[in-house]
């Protein structure tokens, strides 16, 4: 399968929320939404990918998935990562994350739930290693996460 690595535009904005939406409905459901359809692709659009560095993954000329960075002087945050669901077990959550690692300022942090047992895997395998684990209470899930970094 032929990938393509990309900067996000504002063009799309609304085939990111419909990833970001039906990956959380199939794989994190046990975490509900803290705001409305409508205010997510509000956030998305005015938001996300003015301010932060977002690549999108294009497999058979579809947006498969995404990933944003907030790069910081001292670190950088992966705020977000999602991949559309039936583009999942393929290689491209590596290929983005291998590509936005290379851009990123190191230290690399990004917060997962802990109930997200895939994802932790993931983020394992490539040298994330968790520093601190919270019952949720400073998410707006409400769901216990873990804080990974790598340094």
């Amino acid at each position: 399968m032929n990938v393509v690595l990309r900067p996000a535009t504002a063009a799309d904005a609304d085939t990111v929320t419909d990833i970001m939406l039906a990956s959380r409905k199939k794989f994190l459901a046990y975490a509900p939404m803290a705001h409305s359809e409508r205010e997510v692709r509000g956030w998305v659009r005015y938001l996300l990918l003015p301010r932060e560095s977002v690549t999108l993954a294009v497999a058979d000329e579809r947006i498969a998935g995404f990933l944003s960075l907030d790069k910081g002087d001292r670190l950088t945050w992966l705020t977000q990562f999602y991949l559309a669901p039936d583009f999942v077990g393929r290689g491209i959550g590596s290929q983005l994350l291998t590509h936005a690692l290379s851009l990123a300022s190191k230290p690399v942090r990004l917060h997962c739930f802990q109930q997200n047992q895939d994802a932790r895997r993931f983020y394992e395998r490539h040298g994330f290693v968790p520093v601190r684990f919270t019952d949720g209470s400073g998410n707006e899930e409400r769901c216990p996460d873990v804080l990974y970094e790598l340094a």
